[in-house]
């Protein structure tokens, strides 16, 4: 048995080694598979991920910045202004015309949003549960803790190094 960040022969240690063994490219293949999913669970709700997560975020943070929901969205400020404007005109967010502190507009969602973001989530839960079939509880919450010192693992220390 190895544990889960090591290739199985460890002859190679200088090597991914075969990328069915490979944690990266499983997680990959995990995420293009997750994208995938929800693309076809949020398509009949006229949503994208995108749009999806920034309403979520909304949802459960009102009045995040264009800034904050990039960064929460994994996406460019650019790009999230583009998500903001096209949410703002189907009536699903609303920001202030004008910034009440600096240049930041706060988002918020509008009852349409809240309603969009109901179904939205309950489709999205689906398939999280399809995603963890056969896991149970302490085995999704393992999986989660990994996950997450992963992502603390590879992120960039305080002062810039990787």
């Amino acid at each position: 048995m190895h544990t889960i960040c090591q290739t199985p022969d460890m002859s190679r240690r200088d090597t991914v080694g075969p990328v069915e063994s490979a944690v990266g490219y499983v997680l990959k293949q995990a995420a293009v598979s997750l994208r995938h999913a929800l693309d076809v669970a949020l398509r009949p709700l006229d949503l994208t991920v995108t749009q999806y997560a920034c309403l979520e975020l909304l949802g459960q943070r009102p009045g995040l910045s264009n800034a904050e929901l990039a960064r929460g969205v994994f996406v460019t400020r650019q790009s999230m202004n583009t998500v903001l404007r096209g949410l703002e005109e189907r009536g699903l967010v609303i920001r202030p015309a004008t910034a009440p502190v600096g240049r930041e507009l706060p988002a918020e969602l509008t009852g349409d949003g809240r309603e969009k973001l109901r179904t939205a989530s309950t489709a999205v839960r689906e398939v999280e549960k399809r995603m963890c079939r056969g896991l149970a509880p302490a085995e999704q919450q393992t999986l989660l803790d990994t996950l997450a010192a992963c992502v603390r693992n590879l992120a960039p220390a305080a002062d810039g190094t990787p």
